[in-house]
C-alpha cells in the first residue's frame, strides 16, 4: 500500500519560513517524480514544485519561484519543500504527489490529475 505523509505545516509570520517532508512508503521512491500542490478553499488545486526521479531536474511555478526549493532524498524516500520569505497568500493546504517514472503523464507534471498518488495535506498559515 502506498502512502505519502506529509508534515512540517503550521503558524508563520509574513517573511519567515517552513520545511515541509513527505515521507513515501510502498513504491519505488527512486523512480519517481515527486511534486507539491497547494489549495485554498473553493479554489482549484495549484501546482508549486516538482523534481525529478534523480534530484536534478526542478520547475517551479512562477509565484514561488526563487523563495521556494523543492529536493529530494531518495535514501530516506522523502520530499522536501523549503519555503522562504512567506507571504499570506501562501496560505494553504501543501499535498505532495507523486507519479512513476514509466507513467505517459510523467512530464506534465502541472496537471493535478496526472499523478498516481496523493498525501493527504499539512495547512500552511501565513500571518501579516
Amino acid at each position: 500500500q502506498v502512502q505519502l505523509v506529509e508534515s512540517g505545516g503550521g503558524l508563520v509570520q509574513a517573511g519567515g519560513s517552513l520545511r515541509l517532508s513527505c515521507a513515501a512508503s510502498g513504491l519505488a521512491f527512486s523512480t519517481t517524480r515527486m511534486s507539491w500542490f497547494r489549495q485554498t478553499p473553493g479554489e482549484e488545486r495549484l501546482f508549486v514544485a516538482t523534481v525529478d526521479q534523480g534530484g536534478g531536474i526542478r520547475y517551479y511555478a512562477d509565484s514561488v519561484k526563487g523563495r521556494f526549493t523543492i529536493s529530494r532524498d531518495n535514501a530516506k524516500n522523502t520530499a522536501y519543500l523549503e519555503m522562504n520569505s512567506l507571504k499570506p497568500e501562501d496560505t494553504a493546504v501543501y499535498t505532495c504527489a507523486a507519479v512513476t517514472a514509466g507513467s505517459a503523464n510523467y512530464y506534465l507534471f502541472r496537471t493535478p490529475g496526472n499523478y498516481n498518488y496523493w498525501g493527504q495535506g499539512t495547512q500552511v498559515t501565513v500571518s501579516s
